[in-house]
């Protein structure tokens, strides 16, 4: 097992009906502004719920984040959140409402132009204060309510917001939030939290035991309980189970001390920045496709994918490899999500751009590895058309 430090300060409110329970969270005297979506969060009536649960605190609100959230947006957002004088913000949605709150309370205090957060990688953002915040999930996905990373879109490229300040200090987790949801976004959401995992796990063996069997345990929860979520909006046992792998896919604990990937997600943020296809659909798109070209650097892990999480014991090492990622391409498929580019309208033009695109933001040096290199990215995206 590699060496870590492990921080995560996020008080998680699991269950359901336990809304009532945000007015202990906030300190009374607080201002707190609302951060949304669409116009499905006051629809369905969770704004109005949040704001009877705040009583009688001053409070404002900002809608309109967009999926996969725009640096213009939350801009607007940062200049009426100084303006208002607010103290606690509240991000109520999925993961791009809780990323661009994140930037928000990053950008309300950074003194230097705003847009600058966005340029420092994964290495951090060198700030020394951020406005307190909080989450109310309504699209388990991104584990986003319990980690210190988002992800902003900025002149059309999608760039990293990283900051252990910017954990939310709670996050409710309430499976009644996610029932008015579309197949499709639940669907996006279990392809998301599987590749998360995915992301930390199919690498190389470290002997970290722990971390290994807590990954396989989040993905054969999610092979159980995601078509059930997808199906029937009334399992809340499955969704319960749903929103808490999402959570603990991207929390910490299990990339702890363990190689991480993450090229399906550069690759993946990429095909979203330029066609707009939804965050999940590309993981889901790219992934199996990256582990057939990946195979023999993913070997050993891949063997023990296979015998742990799809139970394949029979037939050469070969022969279970190939079959453990089909079954990952089928299960995504399961889910209605199509793992072709060509469904897309996404030619070899296309490839071309996004291989250039990931050019231009130095994603030259990809994997566990770094030996990822553009040739072989245009290589996974051929084969994936």
């Amino acid at each position: 097992m590699l060496d870590f430090n492990f921080y995560n300060p996020t008080q998680i409110v699991f269950g359901q009906n336990r809304l009532s329970e945000l007015d202990q969270m906030i300190p009374q005297d607080s201002k707190v502004m609302i951060i949304y979506g669409g116009g499905s969060a006051k629809k369905y009536g969770t704004i109005g719920r949040v704001q009877e649960s705040l009583g009688k605190r001053a409070k404002v609100e900002f809608s309109g984040v967009e999926p996969n959230p725009q640096f213009d947006t939350l801009m607007k957002a940062t200049e009426m959140a100084k303006n208002e004088n607010v103290d606690f913000l509240l991000a109520v949605g999925g993961g791009s409402v809780m990323d661009g709150t994140k930037f928000i309370s990053l950008a309300m205090h950074y003194e230097k132009e705003a847009h600058e957060i966005l340029f420092f990688g994964f290495e951090g953002v060198p700030a020394t204060k951020a406005t307190p915040l909080g989450c109310v999930v309504t699209l388990p996905a991104t584990g986003s309510e319990s980690n210190m990373f988002g992800v902003v879109t900025y002149n059309n490229q999608k760039y990293p917001v990283v900051s252990p300040l910017t954990f939310p200090q709670f996050s409710f987790l309430d499976p009644e939030f996610t029932k008015t949801l579309p197949q499709e976004q639940v669907a996006n959401g279990v392809a998301d939290a599987f590749v998360h995992v995915v992301e930390q796990y199919l690498t190389y063996p470290v002997d970290a035991r722990v971390q290994d069997r807590m990954s396989e345990g989040v993905m054969r929860t999610l092979l159980e309980v995601g078509p059930t979520t997808y199906q029937d909006n009334e399992d809340m046992a499955a969704r319960k189970n749903f929103m808490w792998s999402a959570t603990t896919a991207l929390n910490g604990l299990i990339g702890a001390g363990v190689p991480h990937d993450w090229a399906t997600h550069m690759i993946g943020h990429e095909l979203t920045a330029s066609y707009g296809i939804a965050h999940g659909r590309t993981l889901a798109i790219i992934l199996p496709y990256l582990l057939r070209e990946r195979k023999n650097q993913k070997r050993e892990k891949l063997l023990q994918y296979a015998h742990r999480v799809w139970d394949i014991t029979e037939g050469s090492e070969e022969e279970r490899i190939d079959q453990a990622i089909d079954k990952t391409e089928s299960f995504f498929n399961s889910l209605g999500i199509v793992t072709k580019l060509s469904h897309y309208n996404i030619d070899e033009k296309g490839i071309d751009n996004v291989v250039s695109n990931m050019e231009k933001m130095g994603l030259t040096a990809l994997s566990e590895t770094q030996d990822l290199g553009l040739d072989t990215v245009k290589k996974i995206l051929i084969s994936a058309m």
